[in-house]
Parts: structure tokens; sequence; C-alpha cells
């Protein structure tokens, strides 16, 4: 290439470097393309299959329908926060439902929006509830928290969620936006181009680092009322707290994720037996990163800091936390470095009348 460079008179390197330019930008409106046409078709199959359930619904009424075993009519919802590990964690779901014999759909909401329209949540709890051929069921999108009891139903899933430090969550979401990540390199990204560090947006008041942009993981388990998305809302932040402390089975934190997918696998065998050495030697544990992604310097941390959202929003992360490390207190025991579930540490007696 040098000596093509020095043979080359400077008007063709320039016509050279010119459709060079023009082939890459040709290349990744592509592949951008493709990436569209793929989302447009997995839409059209999950419309397709939902007319199916809606179908097989109305065939069902007035027709007595055996009950499914208890383990098989399971459903857990994993409303995903987003940049805390969740395709990390969700792949591993999709690892083992072929081996442990549950479904794993992906709840894909118009521009990624947390929040459903009123008719919408009546149509999602409807089909969790009553889609027996998706049973047992992992569902798991960027959706916020919705309460079946609302909605006239029997039964309610299980939630499971994990959160993450608000400003190194941040962060990532931050460079995700402008470098993406090493799960789908090729795919160009809304903010790509952005060479702006996240030091530099917040020394200069940016908008993708402002304080607001902390606001996320209380009204994601706070939910679907109008006070959640009210940036700062205490009141949001005490609902989040009741929500995760009555609501979810488990919430585990991104920087012990093991942690939490052992004491998973513990707890829901049916859905996560083998988990744990899954994410431990599978190749797809750690497969979502986000590339030329830079730690803020001290400054940028204690100007966020300074912010009553980050503040809440921490409140809300260190309470998760505390709340994980007790579960997992009477979980699990460690020996040698290692961490060991512990065994069933109750029985029963007496039991009367006796039988013969």
């Amino acid at each position: 290439m040098g000596i093509l460079r020095i043979m080359m008179p400077p008007k063709f390197q320039l016509l050279a470097v010119l459709a060079f330019g023009v082939a890459m930008l040709f290349i990744e409106n592509q592949i951008q393309k493709l990436e569209e046409s793929r989302a447009k078709l997995e839409h059209t199959i999950a419309r397709h299959e939902v007319a199916k359930v809606e179908q097989h619904r109305s065939e069902d009424v007035g027709r007595e329908l055996s009950p499914l075993p208890e383990g098989d009519d399971m459903v857990i919802i994993y409303n995903r926060v987003p940049k805390t590990a969740s395709t990390s964690f969700t792949n591993i779901a999709y690892d083992l439902c072929g081996k442990n014999h549950f479904h794993v759909l992906h709840i894909n909401t118009t521009k990624n929006n947390p929040v459903m329209s009123l008719q919408d949540q009546v149509r999602f709890v409807r089909n969790v509830t009553s889609w027996r051929e998706m049973k047992p069921g992992f569902y798991h999108g960027h959706v916020a928290y919705l309460d079946f009891s609302k909605y006239g139903v029997k039964g309610k899933p299980m939630y499971i969620n994990v959160v993450r430090d608000p400003i190194e969550r941040l962060v990532s979401y931050y460079y995700f936006l402008r470098f993406g990540d090493d799960y789908r390199p090729g795919l160009r990204r809304r903010k790509q181009g952005d060479k702006k560090t996240f030091d530099e947006c917040v020394s200069s008041g940016g908008s993708d680092c402002a304080p607001e942009k902390l606001w996320l993981q209380i009204p994601f388990f706070c939910g679907h009322h109008s006070e959640c998305w009210n940036v700062g809302s205490r009141w949001a932040l005490e609902q989040a707290k009741y929500n995760l402390v009555n609501e979810y089975l488990l919430v585990g934190v991104t920087e012990e994720l093991e942690d939490f997918i052992m004491i998973l696998e513990a707890a829901v065998p049916r859905f996560f037996k083998g988990a744990t050495e899954l994410y431990r030697t599978g190749k797809k544990s750690h497969l979502r990163k986000t590339t030329e992604k830079k730690p803020p310097t001290k400054e940028t941390i204690a100007k966020l800091q300074q912010s009553d959202i980050w503040k809440i929003e921490n409140e809300f992360y260190e309470f998760a936390l505390e709340q994980f490390q007790f579960v997992r207190a009477h979980a699990v025991r460690e020996k040698d470095g290692e961490l060991y579930i512990l065994a069933q540490s109750f029985f029963y007696e007496k039991i009367y009348p006796k039988v013969n």
C-alpha cells in the first residue's frame, strides 16, 4: 500500500480515499438496513404468534382444560434495566431453555418505551397468564414493573431483576450510544461519531450526561404510575422499595452477578439448573461489553453526586444492595475462597394425626 501511495499521483490518491469512504458508508448503510429488516421480521413473527394465542383462547372458551403441573405453570418476568449486564444474564436463559424445557420470550416494545399503554398492559397480562403453550416461560424486556393483581387474572408471575451503581450504569450507557459493543459491532448507534468523553460531557453540561439521565432504575421498579416517572420523586423511591421487597423474588447487583445466578439456581432449579456452571465456563457469560468506555474522573463523579437525583437513585441502589446481601448471607457460605449454597435447614416433625 505504501509503494502504491508513492507511485500514485496525488489526484488519484484523493479519488481512492473518497472511493474508500463512499464504500464504507455504503456498507454501513446496508448493515443498518439488514438490522431493520431483521427487526421488522421478528415483529411480524411475534404478531403472528400472538394472533395464534388469541385464536387458541377463543377455541378454548367453554372447554375444560386440565391444569398444568405445578412446575410447568411458572412464569418469570425479568424487566431488565438497560446496561446492568442484562444481556449476559439473558443469554444464560437462552442457553438453558432447551435443556431445562422452558420458553424464553423477548418483550420488544416500540422504540424501547418502558411504559405500555393501558390496552397493551391488559393484552400483555392476558397473554402471559393464558398462553399455555409458552409455559413455563421466561419473559425479558426493558419494561417497567406491572402489578398483575390489578387486572383480574388468576396467578401472578415471579419478578426478578438486577441493578447497578447509578453512575457506572449511566457511563456505560453513554459510551454504548456512541461506540456500541462487541455483541453487534457493525450496528450503527444513535450517537455514533460523537467523540466527546463522559468527563467532557459533564464538564460542558451536556444533556446526555445530565443528572436527569440517572433516573431510570427507580421508575423501572416503581411501575406504570405517572409519579414513577416524575424525576426526583420521593414517592416513586418509596414505591420502588416496596415493590422490590414485596413483588420481586430476587434482585441482584451487576457487581455480584455470579452470586445472583447461584442463588437463583438454588431457589428456582426448574429454570436455572446448571446456570452457575454455565456462567463460569460458558462463552457467552460476558458477551456484551461496551467498547471505548473510559472511567470518569473523581471530579466528574463528585459533580454528579451533588445532584439530588443521584442521591435518591443511589439510595435505592444501596437499599437493593443491602437486601441482596441479606438474602445472600442466609443462602450461601464461603469456604476456601469458594461460595457454596446452604443445604435445606428446616424439617417437619410432630405430624398428627399419625398415619399407619
